[in-house]
């Protein structure tokens, strides 16, 4: 399936990575950085519905979204359309991104960003500090709950937020278990790509009060947005289709309910 590729190709990277950089050096650099101040969590924890903007070229479902994709006008639209956060793909086989996007992403946007790829090592984590994240994504899917765990603690040591994401019930426990602040339910199925709008709702009354909920993937529409808030949402993430979008600031605002 395609997760498991996903996961596969990232432990490729994460390999070649590190015979560029030695994971005891990256820690290094990664650890001598100012200790982050979880804004990423701060920025979802408002009153009204907040967006994480995603800035992403392809995906495995969709293909090529944006044949142009200029990333960087894509990240001045949205900071000037106020998002919230925003969300940047770093995966670059099926996505399409790089760290080298995120990089003159980070450039360009002062809300706070998340490295959005396929988290299997905490060799990653270290690599999402150096670039200047204020978050990473952890996905249950591709975990267990000891390297979660773990995981888990490394960002709280560097100030980074976690968004846990999961799909079900089983791994909504394994993130609340682990400690979750931020937890991301993926309407998507990573097994096989489809899309159930409805699976976030179902599974709202699982995630603890306190945590911050969000919402991920099969936002089409302001009624999408509006009925996941309904349903106890405190953010969405969305990418495809605000990357449809020719005025960015207009559908951002739509999907707030401004």
């Amino acid at each position: 399936m395609i997760l498991d590729q996903l996961a596969a190709h990232a432990r490729e990277r994460v390999t070649a990575d590190k015979r560029l950089v030695p994971p005891a050096e990256l820690r290094e650099r990664a650890s001598s950085l100012p200790r982050g101040d979880f804004r990423f969590e701060s920025a979802l924890r408002t009153p009204e519905l907040s967006v994480i903007c995603e800035v992403k070229r392809a995906s495995p479902s969709k293909g090529i979204i944006d044949p142009v994709f200029d990333y960087a006008a894509i990240a001045r639209d949205y900071q000037a359309a106020g998002a919230d956060c925003v969300s940047c793909l770093t995966e670059p086989k099926w996505f399409l991104g790089s760290d080298e996007i995120f990089a003159q992403v980070r450039q360009i946007v002062t809300c706070p960003m998340i490295r959005k790829d396929f988290t299997v090592d905490d060799y990653q984590i270290d690599q999402a500090k150096t670039m200047g994240a204020d978050a990473v994504l952890l996905i249950c899917a591709i975990s267990d709950a000891n390297t979660l765990a773990r995981y888990l603690t490394l960002c709280e040591d560097l100030g980074l937020t976690a968004l846990v994401e999961a799909h079900d019930a089983a791994e909504i426990a394994m993130a609340v278990s682990a400690g979750a602040r931020v937890i991301g339910v993926n309407n998507r199925n990573l097994k096989d790509f489809t899309v159930d709008l409805g699976n976030a709702a179902r599974m709202r009354d699982l995630i603890p009060p306190e945590a911050v909920f969000v919402a991920e993937s099969g936002v089409a529409s302001p009624a999408d947005a509006a009925a996941l808030r309904a349903a106890g949402a405190d953010a969405v993430l969305v990418g495809e289709y605000l990357m449809r979008q020719s005025d960015k600031a207009a559908a951002l605002r739509a999907l707030k309910g401004n």
